[in-house]
């Protein structure tokens, strides 16, 4: 019997947990860095992770929250994403009777 559904979800849960780790990372490393921030090259790293899910975030929240909000935006949106996958994956364990997985 195969699980391609609880695969899905797992690898879009895991996705989302890295971007949500980095949207944090890079939030960390900014306070740190100070004005600097732009020339940190693990910041810049953190950028580039991020990336997609800002743009998306951008394009999806209204045009009245302002640019400089849109990682916070972002990093309650995975928050909230994260929840919503996790709940979906043991809806499918005890869906396939596979117990906690």
């Amino acid at each position: 019997m195969s699980h391609l559904d609880l695969f899905i979800v797992k690898i879009l849960h895991t996705l989302v947990f890295v971007a949500m780790s980095a949207l944090l990372g890079q939030g960390a490393v900014g306070l740190l860095s100070g004005a600097r921030r732009a020339t940190n090259p693990i910041y810049v790293l953190f950028q580039v992770i991020t990336k997609p899910v800002v743009r998306f975030t951008r394009w999806l929240a209204p045009k009245v929250i302002l640019d400089q909000h849109i990682p916070f935006v972002a990093f309650f949106l995975m928050f909230w994403l994260l929840i919503l996958l996790g709940w979906a994956r043991r809806e499918l364990c005890v869906l396939n009777g596979l117990g906690a997985c």
